[in-house]
């Protein structure tokens, strides 16, 4: 479970007085309770729950950055950018482009999908294939262009 690692990198971050690397791991260890403690979640968290919060931290930061430096403040981008490099550790490796076409060509061929309205269900189970391993908008791109 990623929660037991971060409070081992969140000790040796700080002896190591690693701020940059600090943020980021305070970031993930309050997602995560906070996801923990939430009304309706259960007791114990799944890895699978952990990849989505990893993956939506990660999102939230990617849009800052994007908001930062269209306002010209790269001060607060490269904050922005040290944390998503802190988070995408705990992460699986991210696939490239062509592994992520060719997941999903097959995919487009077993399910028979030809055409746009069978957008939703190839996306689905790609999104559940991929879960972790790329990032949904380069899934639904790659889905769209494929059946286009």
């Amino acid at each position: 479970m990623i929660s037991n690692t971060i409070d081992q990198e969140i000790k040796q971050a700080m002896l190591a007085k690693n701020q940059s690397k600090l943020r980021g791991l305070r970031a993930i260890k309050a997602a995560l309770l906070l996801a923990k403690t939430e009304k309706g979640s259960a007791d114990e968290m799944t890895e699978d729950t952990e990849m989505k919060i990893l993956q939506k931290l990660i999102k939230q930061r990617k849009e800052s950055a994007d908001i930062y430096n269209q306002q010209g403040r790269a001060d607060l981008a490269v904050v922005e950018e040290e944390e998503i490099e802190v988070i995408s550790n705990f992460l699986p490796k991210q696939l490239e482009r062509a592994e992520v076409e060719a997941i999903i060509a097959k995919i487009v061929a077993e399910t028979g999908a030809s055409s746009m309205k069978d957008m939703g269900k190839v996306v689905g189970l790609a999104n559940k294939d991929l879960a972790g391993k790329a990032d949904g908008k380069l899934i639904a791109e790659i889905v769209k262009s494929q059946l286009a």
